[in-house]
């Protein structure tokens, strides 16, 4: 005993003389290394025993035996310690090999996921070439701006904020009094105008009987010209044979130089009733003139008028409501905006995604605001990238020049109008379903530059093949 508690204080166990192995293997040391406590103390005789039986075992036991073993709590039994070496892991079986023997069912339940993932990565492939999409889109259209053309005192908005209204429909008036004396003033002006051109187209047709007359006159003063004239030459014939009296002859010179003076005063009388129908001609084409003007005036007076009332161009929604009751309005004043019922979706595709894009392709439109999808078409393709047309468009000539992905603007329409509220500016995810119906596009598609006949001329200055 006493060189046992020798050999214990000095770090070594004490060996078996006949075995040569330490002795707590024998007396029943505990798995950790201690004394158990219930072990009885034994002879040398059963110490020979379990020596012999432990040279008899195989190999294989006597590693597990040898083995270090987990701790045993305080007061087990020998039966628990056999189970807890029992439960220690197989060297000899480690790796996946010895996993697949301990957990068959979690490693077949991974191989299962591993594979279905694969394949459903495959299928997702195959279907996700299909499609096209973006998140850079957005509902578009063309808001008009409500704007009196004259200006004046509102008296009458009979519309108020985000109201759906009809084309043709009153969305402000105002006060139109001064506008209708204006209106009044030149109807006015037209009428004396039509009076002063009725005057002189009267005094045309007095001063046409004058010429008339005059004419008459002519021709009854050539008449008494042609008589004195035959009268005067007989006279004159018989004054030189003796058979007439100088005295007749005198008379008939007379009478004849009188009717030429009165043929040259009738002549005179005509061609001065003639210039004056001239005269009042050019005074009437003055009178019609300032009718034409009058007439426009009315017109102008009447525009202004009609301005005073401002009427939806189109079915829209009233937003930006600024116009109120006794507000003084100006020309070119935003009063309120009226955005169309009917819109479209502005997608901005990178231009990578255009390849496969055609005009009319299907496309399934998903609202954000809504979480629904619409059914809608490409509509068209714009010509150019979208920084080509901004205020200050890039200038790639100039300094270290690194390329950037450009978008596209690509027009949208919906297939029938959504029965939901929609305005510029909404965001929405367009999805172009860009194979499937190649076939029906190309034969409904209209020709395209790309179809129209090349020249196939070879390039100035290049050697023909």
């Amino acid at each position: 005993m006493l060189d046992r508690i020798s050999d214990q204080d000095s770090g070594h166990e004490p060996e078996d003389s006949s075995s040569g192995r330490p002795k707590h293997d024998i007396i029943g040391l505990g798995r950790d290394g201690a004394r158990s406590e219930d072990a009885p103390d034994q002879g040398g005789a059963g110490r020979e025993g379990a020596a012999a039986e432990r040279l008899a075992e195989p190999q294989a036991l006597k590693r597990d035996r040898d083995a270090p073993a987990t701790p045993s709590p305080p007061g087990a039994t020998e039966d628990d310690q056999a189970e807890a070496t029992d439960d220690q892991p197989d060297e000899a079986g480690g790796g996946f090999r010895g996993a697949l023997r301990k957990h068959p069912f979690a490693i077949g339940i991974a191989a299962l996921i591993l594979i279905a993932a694969i394949v459903g990565g495959v299928f997702w492939y195959l279907h996700a070439r299909n499609y096209e999409s973006t998140d850079d889109a957005f509902i578009d259209g063309r808001p008009v701006s409500i704007s009196p053309e004259v200006t004046g005192n509102i008296v009458e908005v009979p519309v108020t904020d985000n109201q759906v209204v009809k084309a043709g429909a009153l969305l402000a008036r105002i006060d139109d009094r001064d506008y209708v004396a204006s209106v009044n003033q030149a109807q006015a002006g037209i009428e004396q105008a039509e009076a002063t051109v009725e005057n002189y187209n009267s005094q045309i047709k007095a001063q046409q009987a004058q010429v008339d007359q005059a004419d008459q006159q002519v021709a009854q003063a050539q008449a008494a010209l042609n008589f004195s004239q035959d009268e005067n030459k007989r006279y004159q014939e018989l004054v030189k044979t003796g058979y007439g009296t100088v005295q007749r002859a005198q008379q008939a010179a007379s009478d004849l130089q009188s009717k030429q003076a009165a043929l040259g005063g009738s002549q005179a009388a005509q061609i001065a009733a003639e210039k004056q129908i001239k005269v009042l001609k050019a005074q009437r084409r003055n009178a019609i003139a300032q009718l034409d003007s009058a007439k426009a005036q009315k017109a102008t007076a009447d525009a202004n008028l009609s301005r005073t009332q401002l009427h939806a161009t189109m079915d829209g929604r009233i937003t930006r409501l600024t116009a109120a009751v006794g507000q003084v309005a100006t020309q070119s004043q935003a009063l309120m905006v009226l955005v169309p019922l009917d819109v479209w979706v502005t997608a901005n595709f990178k231009e990578t995604q255009l390849a496969n894009i055609r005009i009319g392709q299907p496309v399934s439109i998903e609202i954000d605001a809504y979480g629904r999808s619409y059914p809608g078409h490409v509509d068209s393709i714009q010509s150019g990238s979208g920084t080509a047309f901004s205020l200050l468009p890039a200038e790639n000539a100039t300094g270290n020049y690194v390329k950037v992905v450009q978008r596209i603007p690509v027009k949208i329409t919906f297939d029938r109008r959504p029965d939901v509220e929609l305005g510029p500016g909404m965001s929405v995810v367009p999805t172009v379903t860009v194979r499937g119906a190649e076939a029906a596009l190309d034969k409904q598609a209209p020709p395209t530059i790309d179809s129209a006949p090349r020249d196939t001329a070879p390039a100035q200055g290049g050697a023909a093949q």
